[in-house]
């Protein structure tokens, strides 16, 4: 659609909610009790008529939704309005509405909300149908939609103007009710299994609980600078502290970072810790929790991923991090000569950097892709674990997971480092170096003190529940589950032009 044309169909629909409003009729609505939704609607029982059979009224319903088709000439026209549950056929008849409701019917455009009260019933084709006795207006759309419901196409379009998204893509609503499901079946399971929900500062004086690159902001009244989240980690195992012994969170975080199909910088993490688990309470804990989701939103354990095939059916196997690395990377971890040969072989920068994060950097770049999973990948470096618990067996190796599935890491958990000597020691050799003004050179104290006060044995999950709704809801970018994604900044005129294109 041309810019100018657009300008001329605003100007048509701008004459008709004039005409509306002169009528006495309020344009943009009111309160509409006792309507229900067009699922419940379709769903109530009616005997079809028999071919050639003259359809009888059935029961007297009441709907309420946006309209998506209009169709008819002389005295009949015919709706399809929209709800969140779905779309049902509506008959309106002149002689049936009376002269009044059918002066609003030619104001009706595509768009427009309406109220329709009715008697529930089949057309001679076949067809359910409201026929409508009455109708009531609940408000004017003064923007053409897409033509012909077709919906938008252009993806980034549809990122930037998701309100219009979801009313004419049916499917990107599916999505983001699927989402609302998987959050909540997380809560019920969560809340069976005896933990607490709790909320900790999104704004902290010190960046901790992960590496990674925080936003900064500043607080007028204290003169102080403060970060944006970037995990809760600390402040939950604080509350382990207190004696609050399973918590956990649902809620935002933020990392000043890059934007990819897999990373968004706010996005929403669950975090959880129970007093007395450990790292294979937590492998027990996700997969219950994952496995409900599923059930939740339905369609069975082997899931379409793209062009794949997932298969979620537990139990899910859990493999050592060093024999994936020789299995992958062939080659024997404990050779550092030959560690180091490899990770140059697939572009691993080498001089001077710790043989832990070498090793790591050389797993992520053989062995994640190849783990179609689900998998459980257990017992990591030490050396790259700073919060973790190492194995009293060899405490060369922490007691730490990351679920992967299609390369993709779902989950991270760890049995949770409760020792606040070391925990002292391991945070100060890990800041070392680091410039003092760098917003990551700064040591949780406070922390470290309340560790000092006896933390019980845990183990403590993190789940990043963007991705896993990408994959559960085979989407391919984490910003078509998240309702509106970080865009670059757009000139308004510029993006109204752009719209237009796709309706």
């Amino acid at each position: 659609m041309a810019e100018e044309s657009r300008d001329v169909l605003e100007a048509v629909r701008a004459e008709k909610l004039k005409k509306i409003a002169e009528s006495g009729i309020d344009p943009w609505g009111h309160r509409f009790d006792g309507h229900q939704a067009v699922a419940a609607t379709r769903a109530i029982e009616l005997p079809k008529p028999a071919e050639g059979q003259t359809p009888e009224p059935g029961p007297t319903v009441r709907i309420a939704g946006r309209i998506m088709l209009k169709r008819g000439q002389g005295k009949v026209v015919f709706l399809d309005v929209r709800d969140w549950t779905g779309r049902i056929q509506v008959f309106i008849g002149k002689k049936q509405v009376g002269d009044e409701a059918w002066a609003l019917v030619e104001l009706l455009d595509l768009g427009d909300l309406l109220g329709v009260d009715g008697t529930l019933g089949y057309t001679r084709t076949g067809e359910l149908t409201v026929f409508a006795t009455a109708l009531t207006f609940l408000g004017k759309s003064l923007t053409p939609p897409p033509e012909k419901w077709h919906g938008l196409t252009d993806q980034e379009i549809r990122y930037r103007r998701r309100y219009v998204d979801l009313f004419s893509n049916p499917e990107s609503l599916r999505t983001f009710l699927g989402r609302s499901t998987i959050v909540r079946t997380f809560r019920e399971v969560m809340h069976r299994r005896g933990f607490v929900e709790v909320e900790t500062p999104t704004m902290q004086a010190i960046a901790g609980g992960a590496a990674a690159k925080p936003f900064v902001t500043h607080h007028n009244a204290l003169d102080v600078e403060l970060f944006l989240r970037i995990a809760p980690e600390l402040y939950l195992k604080r509350l382990l502290v207190g004696g609050m012994e399973r918590v956990f969170e649902i809620g935002r975080v933020y990392r000043n970072e890059g934007i990819s199909p897999k990373h968004n910088p706010e996005f929403t993490m669950m975090e959880a810790y129970q007093a007395y688990g450990d790292y294979h309470s937590m492998m027990d804990l996700t997969e219950s929790l994952i496995c409900a989701a599923i059930e939740a939103i339905g369609g069975g354990f082997i899931r379409a991923w793209g062009e794949k095939t997932i298969d979620f059916t537990p139990p899910w196997p859990r493999r050592r991090y060093l024999d994936l690395l020789r299995q992958y990377a062939g080659i024997d971890p404990e050779d550092f000569d030959a560690v180091k040969a490899r990770a140059r072989d697939v572009g691993v920068e080498t001089e001077g950097r710790d043989r832990d994060v070498i090793i790591s950097d050389l797993f992520e770049a053989t062995v994640e892709d190849a783990l179609i999973g689900p998998a459980f990948v257990i017992d990591y470096p030490a050396a790259i674990c700073p919060l973790t618990k190492r194995k009293a067996s060899d405490p060369r190796i922490a007691e730490r997971f990351e679920l992967f599935v299609d390369g993709i890491e779902l989950a991270n958990a760890y049995t949770e480092l409760n020792d606040p000597r070391l925990q002292e020691e391991l945070f100060r050799s890990q800041l070392a170096g680091q410039k003092e003004e760098d917003s990551m050179a700064k040591m949780d104290e406070d922390f470290v003190q309340a560790l000092k006060n006896a933390m019980p044995p845990a183990g403590g999950l993190g789940i990043g529940i963007d991705r896993l709704c990408m994959l559960l809801l085979n989407k391919p970018s984490i910003r078509d589950v998240v309702l509106f994604p970080l865009m670059r900044p757009q000139a308004p005129r510029a993006a109204e032009g752009e719209e237009a294109e796709e309706g």
